[in-house]
C-alpha cells in the first residue's frame, strides 16, 4: 500500500509508564521498531495512578462516554509521546475505575471489578479512535485485558471509520484469561448469543481472552514453539482445542531485545561498562554485585542469578526443592522477585541462615535487576512454561550464561553445551528438559563444570554477546503479520455478526 501500515496497540501495560511483566516491555519496545520500519504507530493505554502525566508530559486532548453495562461512563482522553521517540501514546482515564495502587490488584488479589474496568477501557479505546479520526490498519491488542476489541468489531455495528480495520491479537501468557461469573455478562454489553461454547462461554463463566482467540482477524504468541504449544492439552490451559482449530491463522514471533536499554557496552545502571571483546568490567560487576548483596567475594566462586516472579510457572517449586544442593556444590546465589508469599518466605529464610551465599531481594527493582544481570556468571530460567522469556536474552548479551528448561521461547533461544554444539560454536547455555529437580540439577552442575575451563567458559560468552535479538527483525516479521491481516480482513469484508441485546 502506498501510505505507511498505520497500527492502533492497545495494551493494559506500557514500559516506561506502568508495568507487572513481559508485556509491558513489548508494548513500549515495539511500537520504537515499527516506527523505524516507517510504520504510523500510536498506543492506547490506561492512565493508572502510577502513570506520572506531569513528568511524561501529557496534555488533555478531550472526553467521551462510554458504555459500561446499562449505564454510561465518562472517560477523558491524554496525549503525549513515547520517551526517545515520536510515537504517540494516548491515556485513557476514569479515575473510578484505574486510579488505584494496583493494575489489576492489589495483595495478591484481582480487583473485583476488573470486567468492568477493562470492558470499558476497550470501549474507550474505540472512542478514542472516533475522537481523534485516526482510521487504523490494524488494531494490536494484547491479552485478556484487550481481547474484547476483537469481538465488539465483529459483533456489533463498526463506526464506519473503522470498516477496513482488522484485529491482530496476541496471546503473551494462554494461563491469563480473564475469568468472570456469567452473571456480569451484562457489564460487556454482549448479549446471552455470545455466552455458549462458540463464544465466550467457558466451563459456565465468561472467558474474556476465548473472545480474542474467536474473533481476532489472525493470532500470534510471543515464540513459534509457544505457538506449537498451547495447541496440546499439557499447555493449551483447556483452550487447545480452539487453537488447534484456527491453527492456519495462528503465528510465533520471538519477543525481542530493546539493546538501548539492555546493552552492558552504555548500560548506566551497572558499576561497569564491558564489551565481548574486553570483559574486564564484568568482573568488577560481579565484585560489586557480591559486595551490595552480602556475599563472599571470589571471581572463581560461580555466581547464579534469577530475577523473576516468584510462582509455580516459573520453576520456584524446583529451585526450592534444589536449592541447599546448589549451594552444596559451592555455589551462590542472588534471588530478586515478588510473588507468593510461601516463596517469599522459603527464599528469605534461606537467606538469612546462609547469609555470604545466597541473598534475596524481594520486590521489583530496575537498578539491581541490571546488576544481577551483568555481575553473575550464570541466569536461572527453569520455567515449567515461558511463552518467550526475555531474561535470557538479556543474560546472553550480559555475559551471563543461562540454564533454563527445554520450554517457549527458551527452547527457541538457548542451545545446550553439549559436544556437538560446542564445536561448532553455537552452544550459548544449558538445557534440561524434564520438570524435575534432578534434571536442574544435572544442568547446573554441568555449568559450574564447565564454568572452571575458562576457554570453554570464554566461549560460551562470545557466542552469546553476539547473537542479535533486537526488535528490528521482530517488528519486519510483525509488518508481515500486519499485511496477512489487512488481506484477511479485505477477504471477510468485515461483515458484522448480529448478537441479541443484554436483557
Amino acid at each position: 500500500m502506498s501510505d505507511p501500515l498505520r497500527i492502533c496497540f492497545c495494551a493494559s501495560e506500557v514500559v516506561p509508564y506502568a508495568k507487572t511483566g513481559g508485556l509491558a516491555d513489548v508494548a513500549g519496545a515495539l511500537p520504537r521498531a515499527l516506527a523505524e520500519l516507517g510504520c504510523d504507530v500510536r498506543i492506547v493505554v490506561p492512565a493508572y495512578r502510577a502513570v506520572d502525566r506531569e513528568k511524561f508530559r501529557f496534555r488533555a486532548t478531550g472526553q467521551a462516554e462510554v458504555a459500561l453495562g446499562d449505564a454510561r461512563v465518562p472517560v477523558r482522553f491524554f496525549e503525549s509521546r513515547l520517551p526517545g521517540s515520536a510515537v504517540p501514546v494516548h491515556l485513557v482515564a476514569n479515575d473510578r475505575l484505574f486510579d488505584r495502587p494496583g493494575l489489576y490488584g492489589e495483595g495478591g488479589r484481582d480487583y473485583p471489578d476488573n470486567l468492568e474496568r477493562f470492558s470499558a477501557f476497550c470501549r474507550a479505546a474505540l472512542a478514542l479512535l472516533r475522537h481523534t479520526g485516526w482510521p487504523p490498519h490494524v488494531l494490536h491488542c494484547h491479552d485478556w485485558q484487550t481481547a474484547l476489541l476483537p469481538v465488539y468489531l465483529r459483533v456489533e455495528p463498526r463506526d464506519p471509520l473503522l470498516a477496513a480495520t482488522g484485529t491482530l491479537f496476541t496471546i503473551h501468557n494462554l494461563a491469563y484469561q480473564g475469568l468472570f461469573p456469567r452473571e456480569r455478562l451484562r457489564a460487556t454489553g454482549l448479549g446471552p448469543r455470545l455466552f455458549t461454547p462458540d463464544g465466550i462461554e467457558f466451563y459456565g463463566q465468561i472467558n474474556l481472552l476465548k473472545g480474542g482467540l474467536i474473533f481476532a482477524d489472525l493470532l500470534n504468541t510471543v515464540s513459534e514453539q509457544y505457538a506449537r504449544e498451547i495447541q496440546t492439552p499439557e499447555f493449551g490451559a483447556g483452550l487447545d482445542s480452539l487453537l488447534r482449530e484456527r491453527a492456519a491463522t495462528l503465528i510465533g514471533i520471538l519477543n525481542g531485545v530493546d539493546y538501548a536499554a539492555w546493552d552492558p557496552s552504555t548500560d548506566p545502571l551497572i558499576p561497569a561498562r564491558y564489551t565481548p571483546q574486553d570483559l574486564a568490567g564484568k568482573s568488577v560487576c560481579k565484585e560489586q554485585l557480591q559486595r551490595g548483596l552480602g556475599l563472599e567475594v571470589g571471581a572463581r566462586i560461580p555466581l547464579i542469578g534469577m530475577i523473576t516472579r516468584l510462582a509455580d510457572q516459573k520453576g520456584l517449586d524446583l529451585v526450592s526443592s534444589a536449592i541447599e544442593t546448589i549451594l552444596g556444590l559451592g555455589a551462590q546465589f542472588a534471588l530478586l522477585g515478588a510473588g507468593d508469599p510461601v516463596y517469599e518466605a522459603r527464599f528469605q529464610e534461606i537467606g538469612a541462615r546462609r547469609a555470604g551465599q545466597a541473598a534475596a531481594s524481594l520486590g521489583f527493582d530496575e537498578p539491581l535487576a541490571h546488576r544481577i544481570e551483568a555481575g553473575a556468571d550464570m541466569f536461572l530460567m527453569p520455567s515449567r512454561y515461558e511463552p518467550s522469556g526475555l531474561n535470557q536474552l538479556y543474560s546472553l548479551r550480559y555475559g551471563t550464561v543461562p540454564i533454563v528448561r527445554r520450554t517457549g521461547g527458551l527452547a527457541d533461544t538457548i542451545v545446550d553445551a553439549g559436544p556437538e554444539a560446542l564445536a561448532r560454536g553455537t552452544a550459548n547455555g544449558f538445557v534440561f528438559e524434564p520438570y524435575a529437580a534432578d534434571a536442574l540439577l544435572g544442568a547446573v552442575a554441568r555449568a559450574l563444570v564447565m564454568f572452571r575451563d575458562a576457554v570453554v567458559w570464554r566461549r560460551l560468552h562470545a557466542t552469546g554477546m553476539r547473537q542479535d535479538f533486537s526488535w528490528g527483525r521482530s517488528a519486519a516479521k510483525y509488518v508481515a503479520a500486519y499485511q496477512r491481516v489487512i488481506a484477511a480482513a479485505g477477504a471477510a469484508g468485515h461483515k458484522t455478526i448480529s448478537d441479541e441485546p443484554s436483557t
